[in-house]
């Protein structure tokens, strides 16, 4: 995790198969044919008339060409999955692709068959002849593929043996992300296929100043860097993937609302209950906006940590700009319920990011959920207890 300064930490060694890798979703437990790779699904070839262009004969066979150029269809399509619109759709056929004109010395990098990183990899490589095998990690990105295991040394070697690597190429090199090293065992790899594993730069812009270097990464090359523009593109699908239990919570919240010395009022239930949800409101933005563009200023190690100060600064500010209409119980509340709700909120963005390890991840939900539910729980006791002795 980080120290509260925001430093990025230096990427998995990617000479050992064992480093930490990354999760997606660790609050729900979630994570995201060509050359013999099997019949794709209707769902896999969707979007391949967006890339492809024409093929390239080899002796094993026809390799599908694809271009380096980024269309308006495949900027739509990142936007899409972005706020959650087809994302578990989102992948392309796993197998050999050709990038530019590529012979039989050309290099093979190996990526995943998540779209975006494909569409991000082959841009990059724009004016390369290169090979690229697409491996089937069930359309998740790289490093959360590596930390479940599709991005692996089986997978690896399958693609390469079904896609008839060996009479492709002269060499027998795959140039891998570095952060699919976690997955990858290189020497098993290496027994399994007859192919050697290096491993490239954490950043696929740095694709062609690493095949420059003689395939020699800078110490740049190997950091991940995690700017605010990083953090904040993962905010639109946390939010979108609240949505619906969130739709449920405020429907209870406007019930729970409307109990009183009347037993139960339907503008109670509105009035209290519009400021009840809006308060989850608040704690769901102050977890997934506030939380990750303030990152590297928020002190402490733990995110759940730096959500609950978020959230519990910005409940108070609310609580203090609403003084006169709150009664002591509904502010206490209201202060915890935002604090607890921006909590677990931030927690998401552990699986997200160079800061943890899925042992870190498990560590800190064991430790914060419990205080989260307490809190959701003694905050719903003071909201309708207020209710009786205002």
């Amino acid at each position: 995790m980080t120290d509260g300064k925001g430093d990025p930490p230096v990427a998995p060694d990617p000479s050992s198969p064992g480093a930490a890798g990354g999760c997606c979703d660790p609050t729900s437990g979630k994570t995201v044919p060509c050359c013999g790779g099997g019949s794709p699904s209707k769902a896999e070839i969707r979007y391949e008339d967006t890339f492809l262009d024409g093929q390239v004969d080899t002796p094993a066979g026809p390799v599908p060409r694809v271009h380096s150029r980024i269309g308006s269809r495949d900027l739509l399509g990142r936007w899409k999955v972005r706020w959650g619109i087809g994302r578990d759709r989102y992948r392309v056929a796993p197998g050999l692709y050709a990038l530019g004109a590529p012979d039989g010395n050309a290099p093979v990098l190996v990526t995943a068959n998540y779209k975006l990183t494909f569409d991000v990899v082959r841009r990059d490589g724009t004016g390369l002849d290169a090979w690229i095998l697409v491996l089937d990690t069930r359309g998740i990105n790289v490093w959360c593929a590596a930390g479940e295991g599709t991005f692996g040394t089986e997978e690896v070697i399958r693609r390469v043996t079904e896609a008839r690597l060996a009479e492709v190429v002269s060499h027998r090199r795959l140039i891998l992300p570095q952060l699919g090293a976690p997955g990858v065992a290189a020497h098993e790899v290496r027994k399994g296929c007859g192919f050697s594993v290096v491993y490239g730069p954490v950043r696929s812009r740095d694709i062609r100043s690493f095949l420059d270097a003689g395939m020699k990464a800078s110490p740049a090359m190997r950091r991940v860097d995690f700017p605010t523009i990083d953090r904040l593109v993962l905010t639109p699908i946390e939010i979108t993937g609240l949505l619906r239990p969130a739709g449920w919570a405020a429907a209870g919240l406007f019930l729970l609302s409307g109990f009183g010395p009347g037993i139960f009022s339907l503008g109670a239930a509105w009035e209290r209950g519009f400021a009840a949800v809006a308060a989850l409101a608040a704690g769901i933005l102050a977890g997934a906006v506030v939380t990750p563009v303030l990152l590297p200023w928020l002190p402490g190690r733990a995110f759940s940590v730096k959500g609950a100060l978020a959230g519990g600064v910005l409940a108070a500010c609310a609580v203090m700009w609403q003084r006169g209409s709150l009664e002591a119980p509904a502010a206490l509340a209201l202060l915890l319920a935002m604090t607890a709700v921006s909590s677990f909120v931030a927690m998401n963005f552990t699986g997200a990011t160079p800061f943890t390890s899925p042992s870190g991840v498990e560590k800190e939900m064991r430790r914060a959920l419990p205080v989260q539910a307490g809190l959701t729980v003694l905050a719903g006791l003071l909201w309708v207890g207020g209710a009786f002795i205002r």
